[in-house]
């Protein structure tokens, strides 16, 4: 039988050359990825610190009554933008009306009885005066009853001594004597008269001090009591005024919790202003993140409420005083022996472009992307 002469195939080469191609090929992707990450990273990735942890928020406005009352008005709704100065709850002013007529009729009173006290300080003047013409009137009879009185002795005396000898009867010495207990009573008499006229002058004095006590250095207008009553005048108004509330700043109405014949007490929450004119961001960075992060560097945020087709120009403005973990109802305690390390994340406070929130809106509470240029020093 004959032999087979044919010669059997040679292994191919093909598929493991295949495979060093394709790896090389990979390789060389890799290392150009890597290349232009490396590109990217140090011409632009290191330029920002990213955070997606961040929120919307604003300085809200909660309206609360400063007096009780009953809701007699409520007009404005939930989700409604308010300008400032709008009224947004009336309550009843039937009271504050009454006391403001009485506290005005009170200030009338003290105005008429402060002119009054200038009145009577003109008039005590004049008591003072007369009772100085009393005194000298006093004083003239005091003169002249002296004088009766000293002519009644020498009188008395003349008789008593014409009636040792017989030369006057028994009635001329009685009538004598008469005359002179009647000028003694009359000297008497003067001489209380005066005491009373100094008594009297006195009195005047006091009460023209006590007067100019309640005058003395004020007008009118400027006097004590009248002060203390337009107090309460304007007090009472301003209650008034206070049955009126007004929105304090512009902004988007939320959280209201007060219904027409509701009645208030002080200090309530009805509702709250908030102003998406002036909203901010607070980005939660880490700690690590933190390290180029200065107040006044740029920054550029998207919100989800948009999508990334909007961006907002914000500006770094502040970091809080602490982290969440340190302003906690119940803090963490570090000094327990399973203490673990967390990293921290510290509020930043990020400004947004008023322009690109007038055109674009944001609500309180939205969640936001920051990316904050840290190249500016």
């Amino acid at each position: 039988m004959a032999k087979d002469t044919t010669a059997a195939p040679t292994p191919t080469t093909t598929g493991p050359s295949r495979r060093t191609q394709l790896f090389r090929v990979l390789g060389a992707v890799v290392l150009v990825a890597a290349i232009l990450f490396g590109l990217y990273w140090l011409l632009i990735g290191s330029h920002y610190e990213s955070t997606d942890n961040a929120y919307v928020s604003a300085d809200t406005a909660t309206i609360t009554p400063q007096i009780s009352g009953q809701v007699v008005a409520a007009d404005v709704s939930e989700t409604q933008f308010v300008k400032a100065g709008q009224i947004l709850v009336r309550l009843d002013d039937t009271d504050a009306k009454v006391a403001l007529a009485e506290a005005q009729a009170q200030l009338g009173q003290a105005e008429r009885r402060v002119r009054g006290y200038f009145a009577n300080g003109q008039a005590l003047d004049g008591q003072i005066a007369a009772r100085a013409a009393d005194i000298s009137r006093a004083e003239a009879q005091i003169v002249s009853a002296q004088s009766d009185l000293d002519r009644a002795r020498t009188e008395l005396k003349r008789r008593q001594d014409l009636a040792a000898s017989g030369a006057v009867s028994g009635d001329e010495l009685t009538l004598a004597q008469n005359q002179f207990h009647i000028a003694e009573s009359a000297l008497t008499q003067a001489r209380a008269g005066r005491a009373q006229a100094l008594a009297n002058r006195t009195a005047a004095d006091g009460a023209r001090d006590v007067n100019a006590a309640l005058i003395t250095g004020a007008g009118v207008d400027q006097n004590p009591e009248v002060l203390a009553a337009r107090a309460k005048r304007d007090a009472a108004q301003l209650d008034l005024d206070r049955t009126v509330l007004r929105a304090p700043i512009d902004g988007v109405v939320a959280k209201k919790q007060v219904a027409l014949g509701q009645r208030v007490p002080v200090g309530a929450d009805l509702m709250t202003i908030v102003p998406i004119a002036s909203a901010y961001v607070y980005a939660n960075f880490k700690e690590v993140q933190l390290r180029r992060v200065r107040l006044g560097q740029p920054a550029t945020l998207t919100s989800d409420f948009y999508g990334g087709g909007v961006k907002f120009r914000g500006q770094v403005v502040g970091l809080a005083g602490g982290t969440g973990a340190a302003f906690a109802v119940i803090p963490a305690e570090n000094a327990t022996g399973n203490w673990i390390k967390v990293v921290q994340r510290l509020p930043v406070r990020i400004a947004i472009n008023p322009e690109d929130l007038r055109r674009h809106p944001l609500r309180v509470g939205l969640s936001t992307n920051v990316d904050v240029d840290v190249s500016h020093p």
